[in-house]
Parts: C-alpha cells; structure tokens; sequence
C-alpha cells in the first residue's frame, strides 16, 4: 500500500475509491490508466477495510464497569 494512502482518513480514502470507481465504470482512460487506476483502488479499499476493522476492535474494548458507566480501554493500532 502506498505511503500516501496510509495516512488518509477512512473518508477521504472511501471518497477516492468511489471516484475511481466510477471512473472505470464510465470507461475514461486508456487501458494504462485503467490499471494503475485499478492497482490504486486496491490499495484503498484496504486501507478502508483495516480502518474499519481497528474501529471494530476500539468499539468492542468499550465495556460497562460496575456502576454502568463506559469504561473505554485504549486500542493499539497495529
């Protein structure tokens, strides 16, 4: 994945990936560019994937203590 892509939020990257989405349905492009178009999209909905997936794992650290109130553990990303 490039660097690039690893600093974008899941918003931005989600945003990308939809326009290069449509961007290849419209057929737009020469076939070099449908590719790397391609390759790029790959890399952000990976990147979407495991943004999701480290929000997953913070929501599931939120537990309930005694009394009923959140108690939030901190999630690592990996």
């Amino acid at each position: 994945m490039l660097p690039e892509i690893k600093k974008m939020s899941f918003e931005e990257a989600m945003k990308e990936l939809e326009e290069i989405v449509k961007r290849l349905e419209d057929g737009r492009g020469n076939l070099e560019e449908a590719i790397d178009m391609y390759e790029r999209g790959i890399g952000l909905k990976q990147h979407c994937e495991k943004r999701l997936r480290e929000a997953q794992m913070r929501i599931e650290k939120i537990m309930l203590a005694d009394d009923g109130t959140p108690n939030v553990e901190a999630f690592e990303s990996v």
